[in-house]
């Protein structure tokens, strides 16, 4: 898929293992990492039924349970399938 930017195709370079190799890499990728966290805490605190502390979006057996019985959020991907 190509990386785009205000529509237009965006040059850029693939790099296997890039945060073992650069460290500006490694730095966004505990950016990214630590921003998803808070951004899962926050999700948590406003639907705790979904167990979001514990599983961090990953469909355990308690967040299936809690989709089946709740619903959706707008936050969950509608492509995933059970």
């Amino acid at each position: 898929m190509p990386l785009l930017y205000d529509c237009q195709p965006l040059p850029h370079t693939t790099i296997v293992k890039g945060d073992g190799k650069y460290l500006a890499i490694a730095a966004a990728s505990i950016l990214a990492k630590t921003y998803r966290d808070d951004f899962m805490n926050n999700l948590a605190a406003e639907y705790p039924q979904y167990d979001w502390l514990s599983n961090k979006g990953y469909p355990t057996v308690k967040h299936r349970e809690a989709i089946k019985k709740y619903g959706i959020t707008p936050y969950h991907r509608v492509t995933f399938r059970f």
